[in-house]
């Protein structure tokens, strides 16, 4: 029986994004699922054990439960290294698993076979964990960064994962690395250091680990045509989209507009921060993308964006658009609200969503103006926002 074990509990700061990796869309899934569906294809894997931080559990499993076609699994609580959590998940292995994979949430695009090949290796040899020969120069160094040596390549492979150990190989590698207070670079490493020797399965260079922004851009590059966004002649123009916000102003609610908190009695109801002014500018940003609209994204009945700061959802749209091959060209938006005078906040609403955006805040225009008092903007029962934006 095999237990596959996912390291998820990371903080993703490489995103530049305070929401985990696991949960940006690849293709048409979050990375988490497109990973664990994988796995379950398998026939050989027949339990599934994925290791989170503990402010991403309920949105986690909430995520599993809506999802059909996974094999049974559980969720282990991360600890503050990879290591920790790992063995946290080993707690919680069937009394029959008898092979346990190791594998990153967040290496989405690894291959039915290399899985069952490291399955096989491990039942044969005991350790066995995915690689691909090293393509760059590899250099020792010295404390003073002078070279010391220079490895041959043809003996040098980049490790991934899946790996693969037998049960009571692994259990006691960690054992052993808890009692000598040892921290390693990955499950291998700790099996190496009790004296069990690795096998090594070919795997090979799609299996990237999605870190950064841009190796987000790369795993949607590799994804099946099918699932890639339509791509025409005029892919490479500038592309338009508009969108329009509106929010009921009540007691009892911060205003936040743009990611800034304006001084005033009255804030905008709604089931996120209800920011205004940032979901007509997602909504543009989408539209113009031809990605669908907020509401596809960030349903109102998705508990996972109670509350949630508005801020971390453009984030994670902007990702989303690069992810596809677009960036920001410029935004125009327009607040209309009779009060409060948002004047003074022009300028820090502007440099925050350039924050946010990573882009110069000259690319960014926001406006306020009044309806004269006509209309439910101008007897004060709410605000609503405009947004051009131009992508390409």
């Amino acid at each position: 029986m095999v237990t596959a074990i996912f390291p998820a509990a990371g903080s993703s700061r490489r995103m530049g994004s305070d929401i985990n990796k696991i949960f940006l869309m690849l293709g048409d899934e979050p990375v988490l699922i497109r990973t664990l569906k994988t796995f379950s294809q398998s026939p050989r894997i027949n339990f599934l054990i994925v290791v989170v931080n503990e402010n991403d559990k309920d949105d986690v499993e909430e995520l599993l439960n809506k999802t059909d076609g996974l094999k049974d699994w559980a969720i282990a609580i991360g600890g503050s290294e990879r290591q920790y959590s790992i063995a946290n998940g080993l707690k919680l292995l069937p009394e029959d698993a008898d092979i346990v994979l190791v594998h990153d949430a967040a290496r989405p695009l690894v291959s039915l076979t290399v899985i069952e090949e490291v399955i096989e290796a491990a039942e044969k040899f005991g350790g066995a964990i995915a690689a691909v020969p090293e393509k760059n120069t590899v250099k020792f160094i010295d404390a003073q960064n002078f070279v010391t040596y220079t490895p041959p390549r043809s003996k040098l492979v980049e490790v991934q994962t899946p790996q693969g150990f037998r049960r009571e190989l692994l259990l006691r590698a960690y054992q052993q690395a808890e009692e000598d207070n040892f921290l390693g670079t990955d499950d291998s490493s700790l099996v190496e250091r009790i004296g069990d020797r690795i096998k090594i399965v070919k795997s090979d260079y799609s299996n990237i680990k999605i870190t950064t922004p841009e190796d987000l851009t790369m795993a949607q590059s590799l994804l099946p045509d099918e699932i890639q966004p339509a791509v025409t002649h005029s892919a490479a123009l500038p592309r338009i989209g508009i969108g329009y916000d509106v929010h009921k102003l009540v007691h009892d609610r911060n205003l936040i507009l743009g990611n800034v908190k304006i001084d005033y009695e009255l804030g905008l109801a709604g089931h996120s921060d209800a920011d205004v002014l940032i979901h007509a500018i997602i909504d543009a940003i989408l539209g113009a993308a031809a990605l669908g609209d907020i509401g596809q994204h960030f349903p109102d009945n998705d508990v996972r964006y109670k509350g949630i700061d508005s801020g971390e959802l453009l984030k994670r749209v902007d990702m989303l658009i690069k992810a596809h091959g677009y960036k920001i060209g410029n935004i125009d938006s327009t607040i209309v609200a009779q009060k409060p005078k948002l004047a003074p906040y022009i300028l820090k609403i502007r440099a925050r969503l350039a924050e946010i955006l990573q882009i110069d805040s000259s690319l960014i225009s926001v406006k306020a103006t009044t309806t004269e008092g006509l209309g439910f903007t101008g007897k004060g029962e709410g605000i609503a926002a405009y947004a051009n934006v131009l992508i390409y």
